[in-house]
């Protein structure tokens, strides 16, 4: 069970957070990025763009946050943090 932790913060609070489960047999990748996908979508948000500096990131830690340099739109949060917590 793969699963991905999604969580809004603003001043080093959490507004919100969801976890996405996925027992699919896809691709690590694309359970990241479906996930990611249901996430904004509860959100109401658009999709972040992945920077270089978010993939390195992601791939030391397996968490990355996504600042308002990776949306197109304007955010009224902090950043939005992702974690996988389970493989």
């Amino acid at each position: 069970m793969f699963r991905l932790w999604g969580k809004e913060f603003k001043d080093n609070r959490m507004l919100r957070d969801t976890v996405i489960c996925d027992s699919t047999d896809d691709t690590r990748t694309h359970k990241i990025f479906n996930a990611l996908d249901q996430i904004c979508y509860e959100f109401d948000l658009s999709k972040p763009i992945w920077l270089d500096s978010t993939i390195a990131e992601f791939k030391r830690h397996a968490k990355a946050r996504f600042y308002q340099d990776n949306f197109v739109d304007s955010i009224d949060f902090d950043y939005l943090e992702i974690q996988v917590i389970e493989e």
